[in-house]
């Protein structure tokens, strides 16, 4: 898996209505979203991903670990966000990059 530092280029956010339910359910702000795409670690890719290829994120904002799972239009540039959520320990181990 990478671990790679992110500088993605956004035109701008576009939020799915499942990120959107997922960040009312869990308390996430667009404030951690977009910090994470911009700033966050690269922990998965997901190539396949249609109609654009996506990725898992990875930042701690404000002490708190937050996952983001992303996309990019090719065209406009635009993220997309597809999902986002403070990771369970239960799942991940302490670095929350790899699960259990």
């Amino acid at each position: 898996m990478p671990d790679l530092f992110t500088t993605i280029d956004c035109t701008g956010f576009q939020y799915s209505t499942h990120a959107v339910k997922r960040m009312l359910e869990k308390d996430v702000s667009t404030f951690e979203v977009e910090q994470t795409v911009l700033y966050g670690e690269i922990v998965q890719y997901y190539d396949d991903d249609t109609p654009y290829p996506s990725k898992l994120l990875f930042k701690f904002v404000s002490e708190r670990p937050i996952h983001v799972v992303t996309s990019q239009n090719t065209d406009t540039k635009e993220c997309i966000i597809i999902t986002c959520y403070e990771p369970d320990k239960a799942l991940w181990n302490i670095d929350f990059k790899t699960k259990k």
